[in-house]
């Protein structure tokens, strides 16, 4: 998309054969201006009415010029009106490489005059500059407004500054998600922070910030909670940083490379066994192969032996005291 901005200014009159200027013929060519401008304001008005004033008009202004040649003074057309292709006596207008009386250059939208401010061209076409945002400018994704200046921007980041101008108000355009937004409507769409220098992370076609992408979007840790980025684990149907995936009581990492599950929970073989009842009441150690349940408590086979004598008790046998277990020939002997 093309746009310039212009502000027509009046060209010097040409340089014809005419005697040197007197206050009458300055005074003449204000009149033969004021004159073509009420032949265009009436000329206007006359269409809507039906009033037949362009050709009294026309006589008017013949009969003038006859007058002032014979009397030696030269009343010579600045030019044609690119509107009305008339002539243009007095004030001149140039802009798009043509010349226009100042009252006709006007805006191709709206027909506001634009012989006073700034204008935009597109096509061979004058606009004002509301119309042509409204026309031709890109629009914002977010607020569906015109964006009134488009420059070249990194997606997720501003583009430099723009030049300040005394006559156009300028805004920045920002190109992101193949899309073009004011940089203050280009914000995250969770919390409506606008992003700065960090940039933003899209998800179904909407920008989010980091903080906000993480806190939604990210696989959880499931020890802390918290986003996984990098250095984690597969365990257990989840994901884990290295440095949380410990066990579950004691914290301790898994050294060996193996672990105990329970409940979703990773342990350690010990707090494994503590949990599920299976330590021996002797030595305090897991019982994870042959096992001996007496008295509602687990031993190691090898450890099931009478408190005073150390000899391996048998079911059937054991006779238990304060706690401790005996075979029956020492209770008979201790106790009875």
């Amino acid at each position: 998309l093309s746009a310039t901005s212009s502000t027509p200014v009046p060209v010097p009159k040409p340089l014809l054969p005419s005697p040197p200027p007197t206050e009458a013929t300055w005074q003449l060519d204000e009149l033969l201006a004021d004159l073509g401008h009420t032949q265009s304001k009436l000329a206007a008005a006359g269409k809507g009415a039906g009033v037949p004033t362009e050709s009294l008009l026309d006589n008017m202004l013949d009969s003038l010029t006859r007058d002032l040649q014979e009397l030696g003074i030269t009343a010579a057309p600045a030019g044609v009106c690119a509107a009305c292709r008339k002539p243009i006596a007095g004030k001149v207008l140039t802009a798009l490489g043509k010349t226009w009386h100042p009252e006709h250059f006007t805006c191709a939208g709206c027909g506001k005059e634009l012989d006073k401010g700034p204008f935009f061209e597109q096509g061979g076409r004058a606009f004002c500059e509301e119309d042509y945002h409204q026309a031709f400018s890109p629009r914002c994704a977010y607020c569906a407004g015109p964006i009134r200046e488009v420059s070249a921007s990194r997606p997720g980041h501003p583009p430099p500054p723009a030049a300040p101008s005394a006559q156009l108000f300028l805004q920045k355009v920002l190109t992101a998600l193949e899309q073009t937004w004011h940089p203050e409507h280009f914000f995250c769409a969770h919390c409506g922070k606008v992003f700065g220098d960090e940039g933003f992370m899209e998800r179904n076609g909407k920008p989010y910030c980091h903080q906000d992408f993480l806190a939604m979007f990210a696989p959880k840790c499931q020890g802390c909670e918290r986003p996984v980025l990098d250095n984690y684990l597969s365990a257990l149907d989840g994901v884990w940083h290295t440095e949380c995936f410990v066990c579950t009581e004691c914290l301790s990492a898994f050294t060996s490379g193996s672990f105990f599950e329970l409940e979703g929970r990773p342990y350690c073989e010990l707090h494994f066994h503590q949990r599920q009842g299976t330590i021996c009441h002797s030595c305090g150690l897991p019982v994870s192969g042959r096992c001996i349940t007496a008295m509602g408590r687990r031993y190691h086979p090898e450890h099931f032996i009478c408190t005073y004598c150390l000899g391996r008790l048998h079911k059937g046998t054991v006779r238990e005291h304060g706690d401790k277990m005996y075979c029956q020939a020492c209770y008979d002997k201790l106790f009875v």
